[in-house]
């Protein structure tokens, strides 16, 4: 018996296998179309002896992954797999409506098969746990309660959008098929194997190249910060004990705006390695043209996986934000490989000034 993990190379999923070994779980199969944020160094890091198999392929070729299901014995799907980053969304929607969208829907269609033919022990214990945002909720107001799972979905990017549909999809599976799903909807991600391009990564990154860190319009959008390995647990806690059926939202209780954020990184780089002309980090600020439809508020209610199944995150704002900081100085190579010339034209044409 194994799991299947979709998306196992990119930042969430190539974390849940390196604290998936570490807690002791079984073998992994780790399908992955390694896109510009998927990499298999994210994974280099294995205990030689994981039972871990690594296969390139796409979550929408049907003959692939049903034959992955067959052959390892899936017991489990943790679905990560996804297009998520809201800029690259705004300028090019299409492949996060075939990957999000056309691709949740064929991994369901095999995923459907293949626990239709199992014994009726192996069906009961079977899941389809899919990993998806807070951002399907829509933007909060200052004084809205935070979201919670029964919270409408009211997306308003194109990537929040096709989450959204994935969303009801896998939903939509459970009631008409009585598929065993779950589904969790967290808050913003940060720690190792970021891609660059979302806020924390990019500021660190930024900040040590001596190059401005661009904060969209006033920096004063809100969202709820989660390290990383906290999602990873709760994750694990959600797939040993989650309802079938049901929805976990999972937050970290730490609601900051931007420019907080990236004063808090500013200060930590100015410790851990301050600019040899004595200025501070936080100098190198520069506020770049806000981007279309942005959401201005996320907060989460994660108060239900606290309740039904303990978990609450280990983390704090702070002990977090030192942990992602620390890694991105320790893993500059990492960060060399992956900042190509594709990317430095992304970077430059969608922060500036």
């Amino acid at each position: 018996m194994a799991i299947l993990v979709t998306g196992g190379a990119g930042f969430i999923g190539s974390n849940f296998i390196h604290e998936w070994f570490a807690g002791g779980g079984e073998p992994v199969v780790n399908l992955d179309k390694l896109t510009y944020a998927g990499n298999p160094r994210n994974l280099a890091g294995l205990p030689a002896s994981a039972p871990h198999t690594f296969v390139h392929g796409d979550i929408a070729d049907r003959e692939l992954v049903s034959a992955l299901l067959r052959q390892h014995a899936i017991r489990a799907v943790i679905h990560f797999a996804a297009e998520s980053h809201v800029d690259r969304s705004i300028h090019g929607p299409e492949d996060f409506i075939q990957t999000n969208i056309v691709g949740t829907f064929r991994l369901l269609e095999c995923v459907r098969a293949h626990w239709e033919g199992l014994d009726a022990a192996a069906r009961s214990a079977f899941r389809f746990l899919h990993v998806s945002t807070d951002e399907i909720y829509g933007s909060l107001g200052p004084a809205d309660a935070p979201f919670s799972e029964t919270t409408r979905h009211q997306p308003n990017s194109p990537y929040s959008a096709s989450k959204a549909a994935s969303d009801h999809l896998v939903r939509a599976y459970h009631h008409t098929y009585g598929l065993p799903v779950l589904t969790t909807n967290c808050s913003n991600n940060h720690g190792p194997f970021q891609f660059p391009e979302k806020l924390m990564p990019l500021v660190i990154h930024n900040a040590l190249a001596g190059k401005p860190l661009p904060i969209y319009g006033d920096g004063r959008q809100v969202r709820d910060w989660l390290y990383v390995g906290d999602h990873c647990s709760a994750v694990r806690r959600v797939l040993e004990s989650g309802r079938p059926g049901e929805v976990y939202n999972i937050g970290g209780g730490s609601e900051r705006p931007n420019l907080e954020v990236v004063h808090a990184l500013c200060a930590v780089l100015d410790r851990e390695r301050p600019r040899t002309d004595g200025i501070g980090y936080a100098s190198q600020i520069a506020f770049v043209k806000d981007r279309p439809g942005h959401d201005r508020r996320y907060a989460i209610d994660a108060r239900k996986i606290e309740r039904e199944l303990g978990w609450r995150p280990a983390e704090t704002f702070e002990s977090g934000i030192e942990r992602t900081v620390r890694w991105y100085l320790h893993n500059e190579a990492w960060v060399r490989e992956v900042t190509s010339g594709e990317y430095r034209a992304w970077v430059a044409t969608h922060y500036a000034p």
